[in-house]
């Protein structure tokens, strides 16, 4: 038996590994991305089953939830502060891409191992160095985002990329999900946290290995200072970006709220027949949202998002149908349902933004447009996990309050959308006149008429109004002059 895990391993592997390298992402050094982001994920998820069972299922609901809106509020102030200085930084030194990759990990690796001592001896530390740990996640995303349009080969697009890389951090989740859980489960949360630095330190060597042309900024525009990079970054923001920034913020503030509420409802309320099975439920849901994060990987790399903005708008509103339906017929069927829907919607969304940022937004301020994305969509899934922590855990009152805030942020994107899509061509081409004036004096128009008798036509009747002009102000001027010169000016 255990032949045969091995050689089924072997085999995984070496498909993975094919996989990745295809079209030629072995070449470029995509494929190497595609691995270090692979054990990035793979850690995170250790963490997050190591924080899990610490801080949530060994204490009273009544404790984790006041632990959990602490934690919340704790990952709203640093990104505040991190978010103007990584994203301006890494862009003024873009020359750094793979060390500022491996660092990420191996301050990741560091600081698991000292949770994990946390967690064995309950120390104060355990908040502050596990919000260390979620700062350099979100730093780690930024910079490989802002990395991976270097490493594409010819073959590839940027979707299909965003997509291999997305694939990887699921099946990577996946893999070391099973690996942290049975950890947990023989030693204890700290266990899973030690599982963590392991994967993070194995990623850090691999960001090393990365090819060199990660570090090459050749092509690229160096960054603004001071005011004129602010400037900058406000005109390479176009409004699909700011579409899909806006929808994302509804997915993302879902995530939140439905993750947090859940967990709670779950345990404290469990559906009828469930009783004493709260673990296999939660485990269910969260299946079924990691499930639908896979399909919107896959759906997101065949559809070749052609429209960003169809995409976006499309997942928001598919979420919030589908609450409105679990508001009205709360069921294990609709929380498996809601877990799979908003897991798609998010991952496709996320797919549709980070495409939108790499395509349209200019190199030089590329990662800081990815550190602003990254901070307001936390921030969104901080405000829903938030929320879900103030409410009581019932499970109408939350669906029905969930239902309410989706569609209306839903409504105000489309309201947004339709009302600003007009004006962004006269703002981008202030030069060129809204409306033509037929008949009328027109500098702008000259140029375009190459015909004779328009011009001359023209030019008499601006001729013509220069004489009337005249005329008319000499009588106004007349009186006085004679008054003052009796001999008058003729």
């Amino acid at each position: 038996m255990a032949r045969l895990t091995a050689t089924a391993s072997k085999k995984t592997v070496y498909v993975a590994r094919r996989a990745s390298e295809a079209q030629g992402a072995g070449e470029s050094g995509l494929a190497r991305l595609i691995q270090v982001h692979a054990f990035s994920s793979a850690g995170d998820a250790a963490v997050t089953i190591g924080l899990a069972g610490t801080v949530f299922f060994s204490v009273s609901s009544a404790q984790a939830k006041g632990q959990v809106l602490l934690f919340l509020c704790l990952t709203m102030l640093p990104f505040a502060v991190v978010a103007p200085l990584i994203g301006p930084l890494l862009d003024r030194f873009s020359h750094g891409r793979r060390w500022a990759i491996g660092f990420t990990l191996a301050i990741r690796a560091f600081l698991c191992w000292v949770l994990a001592q946390a967690v064995d001896d309950g120390s104060v530390w355990l908040f502050p160095v596990a919000l260390c740990v979620l700062v350099a996640s979100k730093a780690y995303l930024v910079t490989r985002s802002a990395a991976a349009p270097r490493l594409l080969p010819a073959q590839l697009t940027l979707v299909k990329a965003n997509g291999r890389l997305s694939l990887a951090g699921v099946v990577g989740a996946g893999v070391a999900g099973s690996l942290a859980g049975g950890a947990a489960k023989l030693g204890g949360g700290a266990w899973a946290l030690r599982v963590a630095a392991l994967l993070f330190a194995i990623g850090t060597v691999l960001a090393i290995l990365l090819p060199p042309r990660v570090d090459s900024a050749l092509g690229e525009k160096p960054a603004p200072s001071g005011l004129a990079s602010g400037r900058a970054a406000s005109r390479g923001i176009g409004p699909e970006v700011v579409t899909a920034l806006r929808a994302n913020t509804g997915l993302r503030w879902l995530s939140g709220f439905l993750t947090i509420f859940l967990a709670f409802l779950v345990r404290t309320h469990p559906f009828p027949g469930w009783q004493g099975k709260e673990t296999l439920l939660l485990a269910l849901v969260l299946g079924a949202a990691g499930a639908g994060n896979s399909v919107g990987t896959v759906a997101g790399a065949a559809l070749k998002i052609a429209s960003p903005k169809t995409i976006v708008l499309g997942t928001l509103i598919a979420d919030a149908v589908m609450v409105v339906i679990a508001a009205a017929h709360f069921t294990v069927i609709t929380a498996v349902a809601i877990g799979f829907v908003a897991g798609t919607g998010q991952q496709l969304g996320k797919l549709a933004l980070d495409s939108q940022i790499q395509d349209t937004v200019p190199e030089h301020m590329r990662t800081s447009m990815f550190g602003r994305s990254e901070t307001l969509l936390q921030l969104a899934w901080v405000i829903g996990g938030i929320l879900a922590v103030a409410i009581p855990t019932n499970a109408t009152l939350g669906m029905i309050l969930a239902a309410v805030v989706l569609v209306a942020w839903a409504s105000v994107v489309l309201i947004w959308t339709s009302g600003h899509s007009l004006p962004v061509p006269h703002r981008s081409r202030p030069d060129v006149p809204p409306e033509p004036q037929p008949g009328g004096p027109s500098e702008a128009s000259r140029p375009a008429t190459p015909q004779p008798q328009p011009p001359a036509h023209r030019s008499g009747y601006d001729d013509a109004q220069t004489i009337s002009v005249r005329r008319s102000d000499i009588p106004r001027q007349q009186p006085p002059r004679r008054e003052n010169r009796p001999g008058g000016w003729r």
